[in-house]
């Protein structure tokens, strides 16, 4: 890796200039003293333009992220960890095991050194705790008024588990659909810092990496048809996806669909609907009715499946409506978000 003789970096006081993009000591020095030491590992360790990886055996799957969020640190999380945890989620909600992550940054002149290594802290944390390490990366830093602090791409590349075969377009008629656990927190606790607003329940966003729920999921009922995180756009982005890829409609009951009473609140509060509201840490489970008992009971049995539920069914539809009978006995659509709700919610 790049080391540099030079003076130590302010972490305390110091701040992000356009030095650090420039290709020059100042950013050989944040790499060197900031970067490098945070995510070590041997091949990051290789200080190159790429990482020299062992082969896998298998079919690989690739999935790329980008995160804007604001603010960059709120209730259970920042833009460090959710870079790390979206993009492992995209991979193994593809059925693979996330091997590697790349990271690029965009950073705005002026931000300060103290608050880019607390997200750099937090990528590294997130990337031990999930065992899928950060190979190589890049580093650019725009003019101050051309970004928002932090912008963070991550790619991630996993390898498939022998006989996954899931796809969003693999829904069937008699599929039984399944939460990981309740819907919303993540959306409500960055709004509930944009907003000012303040529950007797905190509001903590649900981040995490997903991938060996999604193991779990998959050894227990290897049937499974479709796996998904309901992030932007939440559960009825989602869903109504799916009903378009597969060719299915889609029924939901909303009394057996889990929303945290805050949660509830806040969305009542400002005008949303908590199936419309991001998660960066639930699990959408599709699967055939033979098995959702199994995959209900190994959702369970993780400590990020403790709240599962099963919440609906897909039937034949031609029309691919997602519906919902609701606690009132009436029933209603499930459409997708006519227009952005929530902004730079990830």
């Amino acid at each position: 890796m790049i080391s540099l003789v030079s003076s130590a970096l302010d972490l305390q006081q110091g701040r992000i200039d356009l030095s650090h993009g420039a290709g020059g000591r100042a950013m050989v020095q944040l790499i060197g003293q900031l970067f490098a030491p945070a995510l070590h590992n041997e091949f990051l360790a290789q200080g190159d333009d790429g990482a020299r990886l062992p082969l896998c055996h298998g079919r690989l799957v690739m999935a790329t992220d980008a995160h804007v969020v604001s603010p960059l640190f709120f209730p259970g999380g920042d833009i460090g960890c959710l870079s790390v945890h979206g993009t492992i989620n995209d991979v193994a909600v593809m059925g693979a095991r996330p091997l590697y992550l790349t990271a690029s940054f965009i950073l705005e002149e002026g931000l300060p050194l103290s608050d880019l290594a607390r997200v750099v802290e937090s990528m590294a944390a997130a990337s031990r705790a999930a065992g899928v390490p950060i190979v190589t990366g890049d580093t650019k830093v725009v003019q101050r008024g051309k970004a928002d602090g932090i912008f963070i791409t991550t790619t991630g590349v996993g390898v498939l588990r022998d006989g996954a075969d899931v796809s969003g377009a693999y829904a069937q008629p008699g599929d039984v659909i399944l939460v990981s656990g309740p819907l919303g927190d993540h959306g409500m606790a960055i709004m509930s810092v944009r907003e000012g607003l303040s529950f007797d329940a905190p509001i903590v966003s649900d981040t995490a990496a997903l991938h060996g729920l999604v193991s779990d999921v998959l050894d227990a009922a290897p049937g499974v048809h479709v796996l998904r995180d309901p992030t932007r756009g939440g559960l009825s982005a989602t869903l109504n996806e799916i009903a378009h890829q597969s060719g299915v409609g889609v029924v939901l009951q909303e009394a057996q669909i889990p929303v945290r009473s805050a949660v509830a609140a806040a969305c009542e509060l400002l005008g949303l609907d908590p199936l419309d509201v991001a998660n960066e840490g639930r699990l959408l489970v599709i699967v055939p009715a033979a098995q959702a008992d199994a995959a209900l009971s190994a959702l369970r049995a993780h400590p990020l499946g403790r709240e599962a539920a099963r919440i609906g069914d897909v039937v034949a539809d031609d029309r691919y409506f997602v519906q919902m009978h609701t606690r009132m006995g009436g029933q209603r659509m499930v459409d997708w978000l006519a227009a952005e709700a929530l902004p730079r919610i990830c």
